[in-house]
């Protein structure tokens, strides 16, 4: 049995008091806190190895390099990717957005005949198609919206339900022979809504086309296994599982990062480069991994996989379920309308919300008042909002280090914003 209050009292961050109340974290689906075990490896990294990875004969480079190479293995097994020396899918990025951006960028240099006769399956052009969905985080839709725009194709997406789910009834009729690439969200960053991928996944590779799924939201709260799923690009961020800013991963199944042409270029990437003739690229990860590396914040990043791996994703899984269901309850208060499932069925705890006659910001500032932070605003996702007939909510998201006191002290206070400003 997991003890989870044991398990909060690792986040130094929540011992402290905010406006006069302890404080109640419920903003992880925007960034998470984390457990001292992580805060130690990144100074400790500092203090003891500091150097550059892949580069340098010294000691302190060697060491450096096996630690970032660790690293990179725990997070693969969290993922279920492969970590061995030669077979390598986990690519280190400066995040979700920049491992996007990333996929987008070398799809259009593929696009426009870089990287050869092999990466020719990741090009575009006038008459393909591109499907989103409407769903998506902005870190979705813009990169490949303007991979359409750059190479002619047409963007194209999958519709959402009333309460916000992805559609899947119509896949026939929106990815066709014609679409070379889908992208979707694992978990709504709006609703919570778990997304029936499997069928996406199928109707995507029936037509030949690259599967694309932004993990940010389901890394962190869910079980997953990338080959079980067959996915064949990731993208998450660190900071969203425990981990540190300015980091993320991207996960290709190796064939196809073997494939895909570099998007971006520099130092430790680059095999042979001449002065009269095309550089010759290294093999992934390192192809994909210009410039110095984020070592502190990878080093870290792997020990909070390691320690979501401790506590066991399934264990993990439920206790944010449980919570969840009292999450929830705020739809029995009066004038709050939920913005997404109702129901605590294939859905994490972060629960977007309006209510009646009081502007987001004012109940964010009310709310902040009792010393609970959530987030506001349209959460980097208009087109969802405007779904929902709004242009910004409320939101509010668990962690592991939530309990049950927590939900309850925010459930109150939304019963008491309407009465303060006189709504």
């Amino acid at each position: 049995m997991v003890d989870f209050a044991a398990i909060r009292g690792e986040f130094p961050i929540l011992d402290q008091d905010i406006h006069g109340h302890p404080l109640v974290y419920l903003d992880s689906a925007a960034t998470s806190q984390k457990p001292q075990c992580v805060i130690d490896a990144e100074s400790e990294f500092y203090r003891t190895i500091n150097a550059g990875v892949h580069r340098g004969a010294h000691e302190l480079a060697a060491r450096s390099t096996m630690a970032f190479e660790d690293a990179r293995a725990k997070v693969a097994r969290l993922v279920g990717a492969n970590a061995e020396e030669g077979e390598e899918e986990i690519v280190v990025t400066a995040g979700a957005t920049a491992g996007l951006n990333l996929l987008a960028t070398a799809f259009g240099n593929a696009s426009l005949g870089r990287g050869g006769a092999a990466a020719q399956r990741f090009a575009l052009k006038q008459g393909d198609e591109i499907v989103v969905s409407k769903a998506e985080h902005h870190s979705v839709l813009l990169p490949f919206q303007e991979l359409a725009a750059r190479t002619g194709a047409t963007l194209k997406w999958l519709e959402l339900t009333e309460d916000g789910r992805v559609r899947t009834d119509d896949l026939d009729e929106i990815i066709t022979e014609r679409t070379k690439v889908v992208a979707v969200t694992h978990v709504g960053n709006v609703t919570g809504a778990i997304t029936d991928i499997a069928p996406i996944i199928r109707r995507t590779h029936e037509v030949g086309g690259v599967f694309v799924l932004d993990a940010c939201q389901s890394v962190p709260h869910l079980k997953v296994d990338f080959h079980a799923l067959d996915v064949d690009f990731a993208a998450w961020s660190a900071h969203k599982m425990y981990g540190p800013t300015g980091v993320g991963f991207l996960y290709g199944k190796r064939e196809m990062l073997e494939a895909l042409p570099p998007a971006s270029f520099g130092g430790s990437m680059v095999e042979l480069a001449w002065m009269d003739q095309p550089a010759q690229y290294m093999l992934p990860p390192a192809r994909f991994e210009a410039g110095t590396q984020p070592v502190a914040q990878v080093v870290a990043a792997g020990v909070a996989a390691e320690w979501m791996m401790s506590i066991g994703m399934d264990q993990l899984e439920a206790h944010e379920r449980k919570l969840t269901g009292e999450l929830l309850k705020m739809g029995d208060i009066e004038g709050i309308r939920i913005l997404g499932p109702r129901e605590n069925a294939d859905r994490i705890g972060t629960v977007a919300f309006d209510i009646n006659g009081v502007h987001p910001h004012d109940v964010g500032q009310f709310i902040d008042a009792q010393g609970i932070a959530i987030r506001v605003g349209h959460h980097c996702a208009q087109p969802v909002h405007r779904h929902f007939g709004l242009y910004a909510s409320n939101r509010a998201s668990c962690g592991v280090y939530n309990n049950v006191e927590d939900i309850h002290a925010l459930l109150d206070a939304l019963g008491k914003v309407r009465a303060f400003f006189g709504a």
